[in-house]
């Protein structure tokens, strides 16, 4: 079980996804760090950028992450933050995302989250792992 995430300069989706306990890998902030490759499936947390605008909605470093095929192909789902100030575009790069890769919106929390979208997330989290995971015979 892992998640890979994007968080800008204040760290927001990083503190909600340390709360998690789950491993992560993090999407390089600036061009020059070392790109990401992820081997293995995973489920993406993504901020929503853009300030209520479809474009811009989804931040360049997530665009240039799944325009690499590999880490396309191991994105098995989707959860965004956003500002309920947005109005309809309230999580968007989570919609966008979810639509251009044919996978789920697993779930929609606000700015840092609460400890309430903290325990969902990794509950969630635990059971698509589980439901997806082959049984050992």
């Amino acid at each position: 079980m892992m998640v890979v995430y994007f968080s800008s300069a204040t760290n927001n989706t990083r503190r909600f996804v340390d709360k998690l306990g789950i491993p992560s890998e993090r999407i390089p902030l600036r061009r020059s760090d070392p790109a990401l490759h992820v081997t293995e499936p995973y489920v993406l947390i993504v901020p929503t950028y853009g300030g209520g605008n479809i474009k811009g909605a989804v931040p360049k470093q997530v665009i240039t992450f799944l325009n690499d095929p590999k880490n396309r192909e191991h994105c098995l789902g989707v959860i965004s933050s956003g500002n309920t100030n947005f109005g309809t575009a309230y999580c968007l790069a989570g919609d966008i995302i979810a639509a251009k890769l044919g996978i789920p919106h697993m779930y929609k929390f606000e700015l840092l989250g609460t400890p309430e979208d903290v325990s969902r997330v990794r509950e969630g989290l635990e059971k698509f792992w589980q439901r997806i995971s082959p049984t050992p015979a």
